[in-house]
């Protein structure tokens, strides 16, 4: 990276930084890596299966949508 790009830069972080904020790396699944879509369609029939099976979860969601569209 050339000098002047890399003092840019820089001078961006340090204006971050002077005004609160600080750097974090995260690190999230790769969406591009084989297998990833089969695992999330695993991972969704779970939380389905579990949802279905719990009926006190629909009540409370439908309780709570009919107190959303009462106030609207």
């Amino acid at each position: 990276m050339p000098a002047s790009v890399g003092r840019r830069v820089q001078k961006h972080r340090d204006a971050l930084r002077a005004s609160g904020l600080r750097p974090v790396q995260i690190w999230v699944p790769d969406t591009r890596r084989p297998g990833f879509a089969a695992e999330c369609r695993r991972q969704a029939k779970i939380a389905a299966a579990a949802d279905a099976a719990d009926r006190d979860l629909d009540a409370i969601l439908d309780a709570t949508l009919a107190d959303l569209d009462d106030e609207g």
